[in-house]
């Protein structure tokens, strides 16, 4: 095998369906009324902690509020678990994943988001390529964090491929954002999840964000989830369908 073909592999680059319909269908763990939930707990996924994860924790707990900077943590559990119990047969370096978790929401910090007219999704993934290239991070390793931020919001995307790591990153937020598929992993692993890194109003900081966002610019990426011809001051669907996550909603 190649180097680059095993980079394709480590960093999390092999293709997998971007629609997760397509994804699950007739899974034989994750498909029907009653999938698979292996009991895991928070403490069975231990977070990397190399130097570069180090650097990279330091700058988003600086950066983000905690709220976020939880929910980042979070998402590496729930994608974690949902892999090992669903796709056991995925490959991909467990770092590069946290790293992507870590920095997915980075253009959402008060540093950012008002002070770029790009997409707060683009904008965080051209700083969390740089910050990993900064840090002597692997190029591929900064690649795959970066094409998996910029599409971490493309759910309503039903042909073609997303990265392997890509999936499991849109997967996880999805899950702690909405509840979306929370089924598939164990209630015990949300619970754990939580009480280590606390939502404390998570579904109200998220949605406000979203709301802010699409006042401060209305072409953003984030108002693909509204209805066509959105306009500044109008009612956003998504911020009300994070708000109304009621399978997080004991948590908040």
């Amino acid at each position: 095998m190649s180097s680059e073909d095993h980079n394709v592999t480590f960093y999390g680059f092999t293709a997998v369906p971007r629609d997760p319909d397509v994804l699950f269908k007739d899974h034989p763990t994750a498909s029907g009324p009653h999938p698979k939930q292996d009991l895991f707990t928070a403490d069975d996924f231990p977070l990397p902690s190399s130097p570069i994860v180090k650097e990279v924790r330091d700058f988003v707990k600086k950066e983000l509020n905690e709220q976020t900077y939880n929910h980042s943590h979070r998402i590496y559990f729930y994608g974690t678990a949902l892999v090992k119990t669903h796709f056991p047969q995925w490959s991909y370096d467990n770092e590069t994943y946290f790293l992507a978790c870590l920095l997915h929401d980075i253009g959402v910090a008060d540093k950012f988001l008002a002070t770029t007219k790009m997409s707060f999704d683009f904008k965080g993934a051209i700083i969390a390529r740089d910050l990993i290239l900064q840090l002597k991070g692997h190029e591929d390793q900064a690649d795959s964090v970066c094409d998996a931020i910029i599409r971490h919001q493309d759910l309503f995307v039903s042909g073609g491929n997303i990265t392997l790591l890509g999936q499991i990153l849109q997967l996880s937020t999805v899950l702690d954002n909405s509840g979306f598929r929370a089924d598939l992993i164990h209630p015990k692993l949300i619970e754990t999840t939580c009480a280590a890194f606390p939502r404390k109003g998570w579904s109200q900081v998220f949605s406000r964000t979203i709301e802010k966002e699409e006042n401060l610019k209305p072409w953003c990426h984030s108002t693909v989830f509204e209805v066509p011809d959105w306009k500044r001051g109008m009612k956003s669907k998504f911020a009300t369908e994070i708000r109304n996550n009621k399978g997080s909603a004991k948590y908040d």
